[in-house]
């Protein structure tokens, strides 16, 4: 099976494109640009443990390229979008992320829905929960503790805080990818001309169970890494498609946009007296 590089426009997921990209070139196979790749990317990064024309050699290989532009970045700041399927609802939620990596540590503030509320956790603060606090009329609760695997702290999450961010991001689909790498039916392309709406310029990869199995928990996987910094920006994981539906639903969906890396953040961008914040 050889990966296939396809060149044609295709809308992955809402507001987010492929665009064309003219010319094209010549599409190689999963060994062939994956040896160019571990040629000239004077990085000395891992060897997939799988097959080498597996069509997931070469995802893989740009996925630990991400993994290590993210290791470099202490920390940063960024709109952060999720869409998650919760049971059979669709949740969109649209907030303002601080994130350091030293100790991880994390400032949301939502702006849609639930607009005004901040979140924080630090590791190894707080008794290693989250401090919360609502905006409008329910502020009045004031600051909340919150455990972070809680039931009130995962209301409409399918994970909890402590695993936000770019660097649990890739990490999670280089343990799927390596682990569906010692399987078949997998197909791949690349799509070296994606776009996000806030106007990164990216390259995606793209894996295809064309099969329902037991083995593979999404049908199709999706990893979007910005051109200019090589960072994992967006991830999409869509599920099978439910009898009587042909278009596959999305299951998880996370988005970074807008980054600033490096800023550098300090320990009152996670202290909840910040003045340029309104915990009680």
């Amino acid at each position: 099976t050889v990966l296939s590089l396809t060149f044609q426009f295709t809308a992955f997921a809402e507001d987010a494109k492929t665009p064309n990209s003219k010319g094209g070139g010549t599409p190689q196979t999963a060994r062939a640009e994956a040896a160019a790749n571990a040629t000239g990317s004077g990085q000395d990064l891992p060897v997939p443990p799988i097959d080498p024309e597996h069509p997931l050699y070469l995802p893989l290989q740009e996925a630990y390229k991400a993994r290590e532009a993210i290791s470099q970045v202490k920390d940063y700041e960024a709109e952060f979008i999720k869409r998650e399927a919760i049971g059979r609802k669709l949740v969109k939620t649209t907030m303002n992320l601080k994130l350091r990596h030293e100790p991880f540590s994390v400032y949301l503030k939502f702006l849609d829905p639930n607009a005004g509320r901040e979140v924080i956790y630090v590791e190894g603060r707080n008794n290693n929960n989250l401090l919360v606090h609502e905006a409008g009329f329910k502020a009045i609760v004031g600051t909340m503790s919150l455990p972070p695997t809680g039931a009130d702290a995962m209301t409409d999450n399918r994970y909890p805080v402590t695993l936000i961010g770019m660097q649990n991001l890739i990490e999670k689909v280089i343990k799927q990818w390596e682990a569906e790498g010692k399987l078949g039916e997998v197909k791949t392309q690349k799509y070296p001309d994606a776009k996000l709406p806030s106007g990164e310029e990216c390259v995606a990869y793209e894996s295809t169970h064309p099969t329902q199995r037991n083995q593979f928990k999404f049908h199709i996987t999706r990893l979007w890494i910005d051109k200019k910094s090589g960072l994992p920006i967006r991830v999409e994981q869509l599920g099978f498609p439910r009898p009587g539906e042909k278009s596959p639903p999305i299951v998880e969906e996370y988005t970074y946009s807008k980054i600033k890396t490096n800023v550098p953040l300090t320990n009152r961008d996670f202290d909840k007296t910040n003045p340029s914040y309104s915990f009680p």
